[in-house]
């Protein structure tokens, strides 16, 4: 699909095709009720609802909530946009599919910024300040049987988010790993994540990863 990308909303990457083909195969009821947590375009809202499932997208930016219903209209299906901090604003529901790609890339910033498209990225010194958030607020949302799909990279430390996720009463492990090539972000701190043990010397790909975490029924 092609999408409508303005400036300071995060495009869809390597990432995003990554998760998207892990929602491909997954086993949706009928009318599943689906959410995607931190939309950005719509990328991930819309492959659900192509599927014929009733979504709903999250995203605590203005413009990603303008995009994501923007491209929801221009691909002709129905996708619920809500602005708020990541699952405030669907309090209460509860899904049979949650999906995320949240900002998850380390940085010599502790705190995430609060405005801009680094917002976007930005997951403060260890990566895990969004993720370890999901981590906690996803897994109450989950019906019986449903599921939680996030990607992240591994340099933001899988096997706490396995942990995590296990702690909460989730059936959790990683199903997909894909080594892309440095984006311009990562580049820039190839001498800091180093200088953090987060690198090797000849480090120049990152290692994404899809963890799958589900709640028994």
């Amino acid at each position: 699909m092609t999408f409508v990308v303005p400036p300071g909303v995060y495009a869809p990457q390597d990432d995003t095709a990554l998760l998207a083909g892990s929602l491909q195969d997954e086993v949706l009821p009928p009318r599943a009720q689906v959410l995607d947590v931190g939309t950005g375009t719509g990328a991930l809202a819309l492959a659900a609802a192509l599927r014929g499932a009733q979504v709903t997208a999250v995203d605590i930016s203005r413009r990603a909530v303008w995009t994501a219903r923007l491209n929801a209209t221009l691909a002709g299906k129905r996708v619920r946009v809500l602005r708020g901090d990541l699952t405030a604003p669907v309090a209460g529901r509860t899904f049979d599919l949650i999906v995320t790609n949240p900002p998850y890339v380390p940085s010599p910033a502790v705190a995430q910024p609060r405005r801009g498209p680094a917002r976007a990225w930005e997951g403060g010194s260890d990566g895990r300040l969004i993720l370890d958030r999901i981590c906690a607020e996803a897994p109450p949302l989950l019906r019986q049987g449903g599921v939680l799909l996030v990607v992240h990279s591994a340099l933001s430390g899988e096997a706490r988010t396995l942990e995590r996720l296990r702690s909460a009463g989730l059936r959790a492990m990683v199903t997909e790993r894909r080594f892309v090539t440095f984006g311009p972000v990562l580049r820039s701190r190839r001498s800091w994540l180093r200088h953090m043990g987060l690198l090797g010397p000849d480090g120049d790909k990152e290692e994404l990863v899809v963890i799958r975490a589900e709640r028994p029924q």
